[in-house]
């Protein structure tokens, strides 16, 4: 029987992470957002922005200092979709 290859993420050697934890999201990661952010992106009391090494994310208040890990951390195609969209609404 052949081997399957493995098809995820491998460890990057010498990436080092500036946050809390490599998983969570924490309250020192929290971004301030104006007005125009905010309803662009109708974000409700439950929804904040969170800012980690790789760039900015849409995440629930409720994984915050939760212990546990944040899967809207973690959403790649979602994650890049929202930093175009703030970029251009911040820019423009």
């Amino acid at each position: 029987m052949a081997r399957q290859l493995r098809t995820g993420k491998k460890h990057e050697t010498g990436r080092t992470i500036t946050t809390k934890s490599a998983y969570g999201t924490h309250s020192d990661m929290l971004v301030e957002v104006d007005e125009t952010v905010a309803k662009f992106f109708e974000t409700t009391p439950e929804l904040v922005v969170a800012q980690d090494d790789l760039g900015p994310y849409l995440t629930y208040k409720n994984r915050v200092d939760s212990g546990l890990a944040d899967p809207c951390r973690f959403d790649m195609p979602t994650r890049d979709a929202f930093s175009a969209q703030l970029l251009e609404v911040m820019n423009g």
